[in-house]
């Protein structure tokens, strides 16, 4: 079995392709000015910052034929699936739903809940809606994984410390193999994007492992002898 470097130890790879990458919530309403991020007064160009490598990560997987899932947070129109608890926390100046300068907030088919122009997926590459913060929650992720034999997920996108870390937890708890590529993730707070790097692979990675792209990249290579 070929394993690639990373914490808490080196992360092991599958015998067979068993291996997809999930990119979390790239979408315009997180990542740039007018959007839900922005709303709740934060500075997205954080964010901003890990599209470059986000997208290597992209590239890579998809010169290996490997399958590449990316999520959206998002409503339907009428915000039936949207818990009032939900809309109503906190004090944002734009609540889910509320029209925006990308349309309404969180609200699916709006040109605020697209993916960004740079990780816009290609056709045949699939996108998954989902209402809460996991990935896993009244969605179609589980089945899809199934079908495609998938076992182990590399995970990239935002926040690290609320949507990407309770897809992983959630990934986790159904056996998944997970893998959190430190530089393709972000946060608002930096301090909460560390602490979560450490809770994950506290406990010899009691959630999962840790490492960059470059170590992320150039194992999968080694493993699928593709130079991606």
């Amino acid at each position: 079995m070929n394993t690639l470097a990373a914490q808490p130890y080196d992360y092991p790879l599958p015998v067979d392709t068993g291996v997809a990458l999930i990119i979390i919530d790239m979408q315009r309403d997180f990542l740039e000015p007018g959007g839900f991020g922005d709303a709740l007064g934060n500075d997205v160009a954080r964010l901003q910052t890990i599209v470059p490598t986000v997208k290597r990560l992209q590239d890579a997987f998809r010169a290996m034929g490997l399958p590449i899932f990316q999520t959206v947070e998002g409503h339907q129109s009428d915000l039936s699936d949207c818990p009032p608890s939900k809309r109503d926390r906190g004090q944002a100046s734009l609540k889910i739903g509320d029209p925006g300068p990308m349309g309404r907030i969180l609200v699916l088919g709006e040109p605020g809940n697209a993916i960004i122009p740079e990780l816009a997926p290609l056709p045949g590459e699939t996108v998954i809606p989902k209402p809460g913060k996991g990935a896993f929650y009244n969605t179609n992720l589980e089945f899809l994984l199934k079908t495609h034999n998938i076992s182990h997920l590399l995970i990239a996108g935002v926040t690290t410390e609320v949507c990407v870390q309770s897809t992983m937890r959630e990934a986790n708890d159904r056996g998944y193999e997970c893998l959190l590529i430190e530089d393709a993730t972000e946060s608002y707070f930096p301090e909460f994007k560390q602490a979560t790097l450490e809770m994950v692979r506290a406990q010899g990675g009691i959630v999962g492992w840790t490492t960059t792209a470059n170590c992320a990249i150039a194992g999968l290579t080694a493993k699928f002898a593709v130079k991606a």
